[in-house]
């Protein structure tokens, strides 16, 4: 035995040595603590700011082969299915609770000399009346050759009139240029139905000035065309078919003001809501010659406003 050494004085009976620590294990210890906590915390400032909820997943539906997203904050259709009924000769009414929508046409010079005594008698509400349109190849504004006679008739026979003009609008300065053309021509109607912006791909191959134009500039045309109208007095309307409702137009951009929804059944199927619905192009009427289309007026029986979450 080496006698400059000490012996090490024994071990009690059933203990271990204590295994010495490393550096490596405390900085170890010390990152998963941290980690654990960020992540609680995080977790914790994450359901205060959603209020204990998830964010609910997109609501999509379905639109002939696509499958589109709804829009945040647009109204929906809440029209109840049930209150549509359509009676034999193909006309479509809507009740809820007692109240009915209103029944009315659009009419332009292709129907001809109408007898509008006639027409109110068979159970038309309103009519809205071609005013005009401008030309799809030079872009010229003109007035509908039976305008004048149409509303006067329509007046004095004890119908709601209201208007539209078919526009070919590519600029939004040209959307005020019909919305004026409009305002001036309405100088002396006393009218309390809508002034109607309605915009209508032409057939391709037609050499439409229209060709190709996008649905951002459509919406800026229908813009401009609406606010000048609501500045002149008249409540503006935007009137299209559900192509353009669901892919050109961008519709919270315009739903200030009414839509006329143009869809061709007995129950309107649109997601988004309207309060005039054109049902049918090949309707008749009393004191018209040929095929009419055929409109409810639904605002006399809309739902009160949802209440925001």
């Amino acid at each position: 035995m080496d006698q400059n050494k000490i012996p090490e004085a024994p071990r009690p009976p059933g203990r271990r040595a204590a295994p010495r620590s490393s550096g490596w294990g405390k900085r170890l210890a010390l990152v998963c603590g941290l980690t654990a906590l960020a992540l609680g915390g995080g977790a914790m400032l994450l359901t205060l700011f959603l209020g204990g909820k998830q964010p609910p997943p997109p609501v999509t539906f379905s639109y002939r082969d696509q499958i589109l997203t709804a829009i945040d904050g647009l109204a929906v259709n809440r029209y109840g299915t049930e209150g549509f009924s359509t009676d034999p000769l193909g006309r479509v009414s809507y009740e809820r609770d007692g109240l009915l929508a209103k029944a009315g046409i659009d009419v332009s010079f292709y129907q001809g000399e109408i007898d509008w005594q006639a027409v109110a008698a068979d159970g038309v509400d309103f009519a809205l009346i071609r005013l005009g349109y401008r030309g799809y190849t030079e872009g010229g504004l003109f007035l509908d050759s039976s305008y004048e006679s149409n509303i006067q008739g329509a007046l004095e026979a004890g119908l709601e009139v209201g208007v539209y003009f078919f526009s070919q609008a590519i600029t939004p300065q040209e959307g005020m240029e019909e919305a004026q053309f409009v305002l001036d021509a309405l100088a002396d109607c006393d009218i309390t139905y809508p002034v109607v912006f309605d915009w209508e791909p032409i057939t391709p191959g037609n050499g439409a000035r229209t060709d190709g134009l996008d649905g951002q500039t459509l919406t800026q045309c229908a813009v401009s065309f609406c606010r000048t109208i609501q500045e002149g007095g008249y409540e503006p309307m935007v009137y299209f078919n559900q192509d353009q409702g669901y892919l050109t137009y961008d519709l919270t951009q315009l739903d200030q003001w009414p839509f006329w929804l143009a869809e061709y059944d007995q129950i309107p199927g649109f997601y988004y809501h309207f309060d005039f619905w054109q049902y049918t192009h090949t309707g008749t009427v009393a004191g018209i010659q040929g095929e009419v289309d055929w409109n409810l007026d639904l605002r006399p029986t809309a739902l009160p406003e949802e209440p925001e979450e």
